[in-house]
């Protein structure tokens, strides 16, 4: 049955398109929007430049509201990279400190962590998280049985990029605490995915992108900051906002707000893609995300069985993407052939998905994505292609 929401985004209709957690994909209006913005900024830069306050305000009013955070505690970045950076760069660490991190955190974000350990003598610490697992408390065992007297800082993913888990990040942030430890959350993936209300979840930081499964324009993506901590952070830039006034807002906001000239339209769409999600299913976006965290399990499932490889990590830990073992018998095939998995599903049979090899000869898995435009025709054929390397 052909998906009534397809026609909003402007997907290739030959590409069976089942990776929207690399890049996400923007719905044709929200594009359209983004055009509108950009023109009335031409019309009149300096005008439009000089206003994009109460642009970005109410965008990030909206988005406040969506995360269940203060508005003012709320920057935008360009992407959860930025913010994860930014965040790091605002510790003071010494020599012989320890800073946590599991061995499934996203290869950006560890080089940000690994580059500022390096500067300050502060020590990485690697978490192995088992995997696979049939419980999410194995995680925050298999994370504090590292922490140490020295620990003083933890990196953690929300949702993690290579196996799509979502962590127990609630209990991880909370028992850290209790160790007078500093959490960020890198939650790239989970905005959209999974209802958050970052208040109340108590991280010190937490940065997640918005062109992923909120479908805004690439370059729209958040950092939250506890109040205590905000006067300590600075962005990757530092412009205009670093003495300006902060009669009617915060240092941060000034900051973050202003670190250049740059095109704010990203920004400054966030809104309106949030409305327009909103609006395109009864129920909202808590629909979207039921329906879609519902066919991801089943899929999963359905997929498992076909490639006869299990499930790795149980349905508490899904959201909606999920990754799962290719079976050797189709490694072998591609091995034989000079080519990869990813190759073959994108040239063989026009599927756009990830195959990412883990470390420690785990094995490859495949990381399928589900949105409001998928279809359980899409993961029959990504069946269908396995099995013929099979």
């Amino acid at each position: 049955m052909k998906n009534p929401y397809r026609r909003h985004w402007t997907l290739d209709p030959e590409v069976t398109f089942l990776n929207h957690g690399s890049y996400g994909a923007c719905p044709a209006r929200i594009q359209l929007k983004q055009q509108e913005l950009r023109q009335e900024m031409e019309r009149e830069p300096v005008r439009f430049m000089g206003h994009r306050t109460s642009l970005l305000d109410h965008s990030r009013a909206r988005l406040a509201e969506f995360l269940g955070a203060p508005m003012t505690d709320l920057a935008f970045v360009p992407n959860a990279t930025h913010g994860v950076n930014a965040a790091i760069g605002a510790q003071r660490w010494q020599p012989g400190d320890e800073v946590l991190v599991t061995d499934h955190e996203y290869n950006a974000c560890r080089n940000a962590l690994d580059f500022s350990a390096e500067r300050s003598g502060a020590i990485v610490v690697v978490v192995k998280l088992p995997f696979p697992l049939t419980d999410p408390q194995q995680v925050v065992e298999a994370m504090m049985a590292k922490v140490t007297k020295r620990t003083v800082f933890c990196l953690v993913d929300h949702i993690t990029s290579p196996t799509a888990l979502v962590l127990p990040v609630a209990e991880i942030i909370q028992a850290m605490r209790n160790k007078g430890i500093r959490t960020l959350v890198d939650g790239a993936h989970a905005p959209g995915q999974l209802p958050l209300n970052l208040e109340e979840l108590g991280a010190d930081y937490y940065t997640g992108n918005l062109h992923k499964w909120v479908c805004a324009p690439k370059g729209s993506a958040f950092l939250y900051v506890r109040p205590e901590l905000q006067e300590e952070i600075h962005p990757v830039t530092i412009s205009h906002g670093y003495n300006a006034g902060t009669e009617n807002r915060s240092r941060f906001l000034q900051e973050f707000d202003w670190t250049g000239t740059f095109d704010p339209t990203a920004w400054g769409s966030v809104a309106h893609v949030l409305d327009f999600m909103e609006d395109l299913v009864d129920g909202g976006w808590n629909a979207i995300m039921k329906r879609n965290h519902e066919l991801t399990l089943s899929m999963r499932t359905m997929l498992a069985e076909r490639f006869g490889t299990g499930l790795p990590a149980p349905d508490s830990m899904i959201g909606t993407m999920a990754s799962l073992f290719i079976p050797s018998a189709a490694m072998k095939t591609v091995e034989k052939r000079g080519t990869s998995i990813y190759t073959e599903l994108q040239n063989q049979w026009g599927i756009q998905i990830p195959a990412i090899p883990l470390p420690d000869d785990l094995g490859t898995v495949v990381r399928f994505s589900v949105h409001i435009y998928n279809t359980e025709s899409e993961y029959h054929r990504l069946a269908e292609a396995i099995e013929s390397l099979v």
